[in-house]
């Protein structure tokens, strides 16, 4: 089944279980899903779908920080709800444990010295964990290692 057809089962289930929260989640993601697929003028495979949750996940993320700092606590759990209902269209996530060994791998393989090899390391790094982990956790990680 692919990730499209997960889509429309989840919004029918949200419509029959009356989950408005869930239903309005899955619009969002059926929405930037069907834009992105006009301005490529192609239809998405389940790797372009993930690339569009992964976006939205970001985003909700972004939002929950600047909420929390905004000291505006019940628009965060919202985000916070929406952010759980994304992260079930996503691969299971790396644990940071595994991102370190990965990225552990990568140097090796890459053969990086330092700091100035992040670019390198991280263009090897992103597409093993496209969808799997956040960038900027993965970036950080990148980052310590090489220090």
């Amino acid at each position: 089944m692919t990730l499209k057809e997960q889509l429309n089962d989840a919004m029918k289930a949200a419509m029959k279980a009356r989950d408005d929260l869930r239903l309005s989640a899955v619009r969002m993601v059926r929405s930037a899903v069907k834009n992105r697929e006009i301005d490529q003028k192609k239809e998405l495979d389940d790797q372009g779908v993930i690339d569009v949750v992964s976006t939205l996940v970001k985003q909700r993320r972004e939002s929950i920080r600047m909420y929390q700092e905004g000291n505006r606590p019940e628009l965060a759990e919202k985000e916070e709800a929406e952010l759980n209902v994304l992260l079930g269209f996503l691969p299971a996530q790396l644990a940071p444990e595994e991102i370190e060994e990965l990225v552990a791998r990568i140097i090796i393989e890459t053969g990086a010295q330092g700091a100035k090899d992040m670019g390198r390391v991280m263009k090897a790094v992103t597409p093993l964990t496209a969808g799997k982990a956040d960038g900027r956790t993965v970036s950080d990680i990148v980052r310590s290692k090489l220090a």
